[in-house]
């Protein structure tokens, strides 16, 4: 099954506009930007570097103090798509890639970005009472470094991805592949081990995103999308800025199809073509395990006609 939704799939959501997974790699990509032309800037000018992180960088990372988070609560938004090494971000983003390309194969186009902010407020305040009720860690919160990067909403992601399709195999030339609940398990065990030191807070952000991608996908195959109002906001202010975007294909599918004339072959073409837009709609919201075998059926007929 999965190998069908991957050859039937990928391509729409790839080449699609909105496609939420470069979104997301575009999002950490400009704010990653964004600071080190900033960081330039003061060094260049000649500005000690620890004011750059004070009068900018603090702004967007989830400080350990609650008091200091109080001051600045949009950060728990921020953090999630803040990175400071290269490094950090291109771990993250590989690892965004891997997970939330498989993801939006088999669910969809509309899963993406709930379980991502999901996983990335969840990580925040889990972050925030591990590093303030814990006397290991309370004692040197003062310490303790800000909470950044897309850690937790990363696992979200990958989380979700190994419950709905534990065996669905990566790396397919070594030995048939590896399962991705292998990779899951090493994951997973990376931030446990980390538990028991300095870096418990970090940990404990990325086990608690973990834990709520995993229940997003269980709550989904209950009939409850957690992601429902959230993409219908992100709708909403779509359709604020871009009234005409929303209704543009839909009307113009709809004007042909009323202004069909000619021959019974030329309207049974068209009819077919309007099924095929309406099939493809349906994979990239829902995803292609979700069609009936009859479409599945159709979408195969139409692909050897080389109407797709």
């Amino acid at each position: 099954m999965f190998e069908k939704s991957t050859k039937s799939n990928r391509g729409i959501l790839l080449g699609q506009d909105n496609n939420a997974l470069v979104y997301l790699v575009a999002i950490n990509l400009l704010v990653f930007v964004l600071l080190t032309f900033i960081k330039i800037i003061y060094y260049l000018s000649e500005i000690p570097i620890e004011f750059f992180y004070k009068q900018v960088f603090d702004w967007f990372t989830l400080p350990a103090i609650t008091d200091s988070f109080l001051s600045k609560p949009w950060v728990i938004f921020t953090y999630m798509f803040t990175h400071e090494s290269i490094w950090g971000l291109i771990s993250s983003l590989l690892w965004l890639w891997a997970f939330g390309y498989i993801l939006q194969d088999l669910t969809g186009n509309n899963k993406l970005i709930p379980i991502y902010l999901y996983g990335g407020f969840v990580g925040a305040i889990v972050f925030m009472i591990t590093v303030n009720l814990f006397p290991a860690l309370a004692n040197h919160v003062a310490t303790l470094g800000p909470l950044m990067g897309a850690g937790a909403a990363v696992m979200a992601i990958a989380v979700a991805t190994t419950t709905l399709a534990p065996d669905y195999r990566i790396f397919p030339l070594i030995n048939g592949g590896i399962p991705l609940w292998v990779l899951m398990v090493v994951f997973v065990a990376i931030d446990f081990a980390t538990l028991a030191g300095s870096n418990a807070g970090i940990a404990a952000s990325h086990l608690s995103g973990g834990a709520i991608g995993f229940l997003f996908i269980r709550q989904l195959r209950r009939g409850n999308d957690w992601g429902t109002w959230m993409n219908h906001l992100l709708d909403w202010l779509n359709d604020l800025f871009s009234p005409d975007n929303k209704h543009l294909i839909k009307d113009s599918r709809e004007n042909l199809f009323q202004n069909i004339s000619g021959n019974k072959k030329q309207k049974t073409s068209e009819i077919t073509q309007q099924k095929i837009d309406a099939l493809l709609d349906k994979i990239n919201q829902q995803g292609y395990q979700f069609l009936t075998d009859e479409e599945k059926s159709f979408l195969k007929r139409a692909s050897k006609e080389e109407l797709l």
